[in-house]
């Protein structure tokens, strides 16, 4: 099975009214240890993607750089340039493919843990966005390498990602401006392990979804 890259646009709306549907959500939990404008940043971006996208028919490639430009400029704070790392580094991965196999998938995936890696520099354990990602990419990594199918390794990975956003809630924060409330920072979940949740799980049903 592959997904075929002229539903980029779709899938990539997909994430957009995902993060719409949790904004307040999204700034409930930022709120209990952070400044509580997670959702409405998030909102803000993703919403402008949308209006600039509307009807318009992009392939995978062009959508997700056309979402990260969107993403870097629109977002206050760490987010925006994290996020549009994220997208940025998936959408040069599939430049120029017409179909993605879920190898393909597996290093769009890849490809995005290790630029935000590399920009943020934050790992699994720090209360983080990483904390959802990192092992939503190796049990990606790990399903098809143990001859899942697509469908099969894109549940595996939203598994794990909401495994791994769940972690946080037990975690101390490590990085960011929740970093200085230390051991009060433990028991609820990080903001941006829950955002990348939904990104990564939308994006899973959103490619699923037109899977042939």
């Amino acid at each position: 099975m592959t997904f075929p890259c002229d539903k980029g646009a779709q899938v990539a709306l997909k994430i957009a009214h995902t993060i719409q549907a949790n904004k307040d959500y999204l700034s409930e939990v930022d709120g209990l240890i952070g400044d509580g404008d997670h959702g409405i940043n998030m909102n803000k971006g993703f919403t402008m993607f949308a209006d600039k996208v509307g009807d318009t028919q992009m392939n995978l490639s062009e959508a997700f750089k056309t979402l990260s430009r969107t993403l870097m400029s629109d977002i206050g704070g760490s987010m925006g340039p994290l996020y549009g790392t994220f997208f940025i580094q998936m959408s040069r991965k599939a430049k120029g493919k017409e179909e993605l196999s879920k190898e393909d998938f597996a290093v769009m995936l890849n490809a995005a843990r290790d630029g935000i890696t590399e920009l943020g520099g934050a790992k699994v354990g720090d209360k983080t966005l990483m904390d959802a990602l990192s092992p939503a990419a190796d049990a990606y990594q790990a399903a098809i390498d143990g001859g899942a199918t697509f469908p099969e390794a894109l549940h595996k990975m939203k598994a794990a990602a909401e495994a791994g956003r769940d972690s946080t809630k037990d975690l101390v924060a490590k990085l960011g401006r929740a970093s200085r409330l230390g051991e009060r920072s433990r028991g609820v979940l990080d903001a941006g392990a829950t955002s990348c949740c939904l990104i990564l799980c939308a994006l899973a049903d959103g490619i699923e979804e037109y899977l042939a």
